[in-house]
């Protein structure tokens, strides 16, 4: 096995259950930005559109509207692209996770902050899925379903997916340290 690899494998929980706290994959950054840049994108022409459809369809525009309507147009488009760029950053910075023997906790928030604590006892399945665009950045999203209402689907994306794979076979395995 090479180096490039990750070492430890699939029988080797005490690498994914070290209880340290762990940052997503760097590519996630990169990946929202790139969803971000879609949803932007479709914005600003939507934007463009309905400006360029008021201008035609209304036969008088003072002459103030008709410069002013563009540069508001356009402080929309720069503010989006910059949040586009930023957020992802801000989000990535703001995010951990830790698997222990007794589940995992998940922080995140960069507006308001949330900690979410799922027992191992309370898990009753997980999935691992990977959209696309995921796949393209070789991410996936880790879902974790409990029983119970509030909080009963957690999940936690921008994990690199062999990682993601043995945190979910961690949480499904019995064991001397299983909750149940």
């Amino acid at each position: 096995m090479s180096d490039e690899l990750e070492a430890p494998s699939l029988d080797a929980p005490e690498a994914v259950a070290d209880g340290a706290f762990h940052s997503l994959d760097p590519r996630h950054v990169q990946h929202s930005r790139l969803i971000g840049g879609v949803v932007a994108l479709a914005i600003s022409l939507g934007l463009l559109m309905a400006m360029f459809v008021v201008f035609v369809a209304v036969p008088v525009i003072p002459s103030f509207v008709r410069w002013l309507a563009p540069l508001g147009v356009l402080i929309i488009i720069l503010s989006l692209g910059t949040l586009v760029w930023r957020w992802p950053e801000f989000e990535h910075h703001r995010t951990a996770y830790r698997v222990d023997h007794d589940g995992i906790e998940i922080r995140k928030g960069v507006l308001w902050r949330s900690v979410v604590n799922v027992p191992r006892s309370r898990i009753q399945h997980t999935d691992v899925s990977q959209g696309p665009i995921e796949r393209n950045f070789e991410l996936s999203t880790l879902h974790v379903f409990t029983a119970g209402t509030e909080h009963s689907e957690v999940t936690l994306a921008g994990l690199e997916r062999a990682r993601a794979l043995r945190i979910r076979d961690h949480l499904i395995t019995g064991g001397e340290h299983d909750g149940v």
